[in-house]
């Protein structure tokens, strides 16, 4: 299966896009920001130059009438003359000077238009009545807009404004300054992607590379393979999950090979007493086994069907258990005299191995409050795992105490006991101390974790204590009812 959009290109696209905004917006900003810096330093020299011009003029006594005639009382017009000349050098723009009605009577030399052309009357209003600031073409004097400063003359001769002095300037400079940035920025954008695309490029196939091999290692666990496991070295997030994924190989790699241990245990524990019970049956009919014979096949073909029968409570339980609607049923009953009703049901386990029992004898009879049925079957789980690992002659042991709050019952059995590496096991489910199945030969790892599940559902709890060679004892306890005291 290709996968067209992969996590590397998704989180380099991602990258590589902010960065492109980023240098995009940045850029954009500051050419904003620049290009305005410079148009105000532009108006300032502009408008600087006018006001000096126009001082100049009225030092100087020249004044513009409204007629559009110059009245000079100072004949020296060189002076104004080489003044805008050297201004007009020196600041690189075109400076002029208008009457009220527009007329342009001081110019640039050797450019016709000026004297051709007049100030537009709302540039010229505005410039007289205050200050005009702007970009224009002037009526064609210019091919295009260029930035102007309009400043009016006054003389404390005349009321108002008889004229005004203007300054003219290209774009061309913050033109060619923006180009200049763009191609700055253009530059550094390209440096910026080639170091980003092979950093942030190098980087994600670091991060991805890892999810990619548990792609891989998790596509052999759905081929039921979970041996094997990703690399986790690393410190970071991905480490983590790395870990947490090798964890949960390893749990299920358990649980796969404690499930093919279940399904063995299960069809053996199957197979065996319906062979049993099949055979001798079949005999029975067919008359290979003599009548006189016959009821003690009976007996063996009773105690095989009881064992399904265990089986298959102990299966039911377990999917009760799984699919949360194992409930109780809680009602008042004697402890101690369910105890001997289990025991009377192991009479013949119990003396073929010649087992001593102690501990009931001096015991008073104690009420408790509890499903009576899932109590029993605790205790006869436990019972029969005491009578099952007991060793021959020895001593199977009862311990029950009643306190204020709870009833703690203790089962102890002689024998050999549980190894130390193994008692942390005991309760999980389809667990089997006994792998041999040397003694352990009719369960399926079951009863323990039932067991604890149900004193669980009552409020209490259940533990193991055991040297190995010397015994092994289950104690559980389950809360009273105050009124039962």
């Amino acid at each position: 299966m290709i996968l067209r959009k992969t996590l590397f290109k998704k989180y380099l696209f991602i990258t590589l896009s902010t960065v492109l905004l980023s240098f995009f917006v940045l850029g954009t900003m500051l050419l904003i920001f620049i290009s305005r810096h410079l148009e105000e330093e532009k108006h300032k020299l502009l408008t600087q130059n006018a006001e000096n011009v126009t001082s100049l003029m009225e030092e100087n006594n020249i004044i513009i009438f409204s007629e559009g005639q110059v009245h000079i009382l100072n004949r020296d017009l060189n002076l104004v003359n080489n003044f805008i000349r050297s201004f007009s050098t020196n600041i690189d723009a075109d400076i002029f000077v208008a009457d009220k009605e527009g007329n342009i009577i001081f110019y640039p030399e050797n450019n016709e238009k000026f004297k051709k052309t007049k100030v537009p009357k709302e540039i010229m209003k505005i410039a007289i009545n205050g200050r005009y600031i702007g970009n224009s073409d002037f009526e064609g004097i210019y091919e295009q807009d260029r930035y102007a400063v309009g400043i009016p003359i006054t003389v404390r001769l005349l009321e108002g404004p008889i004229g005004a002095v203007f300054t003219v300037s290209d774009q061309k400079y913050i033109t060619k300054f923006r180009e200049d940035i763009l191609k700055i920025f253009a530059i550094a954008f390209l440096a910026a992607l080639m170091i980003s695309f092979l950093a942030i490029g190098g980087v994600s196939y670091k991060m991805v590379k890892p999810l990619r091999e548990m792609a891989i290692v998790a596509k052999r666990f759905g081929d039921e393979d979970f041996s094997d496991r990703v690399p986790a070295g690393r410190e970071d997030e991905i480490g983590q999950l790395a870990i947490a994924f090798n964890n949960m190989a390893e749990s299920l790699s358990i649980s796969e090979n404690i499930r093919r241990s279940f399904v063995a245990n299960v069809s053996h524990e199957l197979k065996t007493p319906m062979t049993t019970i099949s055979g001798f049956v079949d005999g029975i009919l067919d008359g290979t086994i003599p009548n006189d014979k016959q009821n003690d096949y009976l007996k063996i073909v009773s105690e095989e069907i009881k064992r399904l029968s265990r089986l298959v409570r102990s299966m039911l339980n377990l999917s009760r258990i799984d699919s949360g609607k194992l409930k109780l049923n809680k009602k008042i009953f004697f402890l101690k005299q369910t105890i001997f009703s289990i025991l009377l049901t192991f009479e013949k386990q119990i003396e073929k191995k010649y087992i001593t029992i102690k501990g009931l004898e001096n015991t008073d009879s104690i009420v408790v409050e509890g499903d009576s049925d899932l109590i029993h079957q605790v205790i006869y789980n436990l019972i029969e795992n005491a009578v099952k690992f007991v060793n021959f002659e020895g001593k199977i042991s009862f311990h029950i105490e009643k306190f204020y709050d709870r009833v703690v019952v203790g089962i102890k059995n002689t024998g050999q006991g549980i190894p130390k590496s193994e008692i942390g096991f005991v309760f999980d489910r389809f667990y089997k101390t006994d792998k041999s199945r040397s003694q352990d030969k009719n369960g399926m790892g079951l009863g323990l974790y039932i067991v604890k599940t149900i004193i669980k559902l009552h409020g209490g709890d259940i533990i193991v204590k055991s040297i190995e060679g010397e015994y092994c004892e289950f104690i559980f306890w389950v809360p009273i009812n105050s009124k039962l005291i």
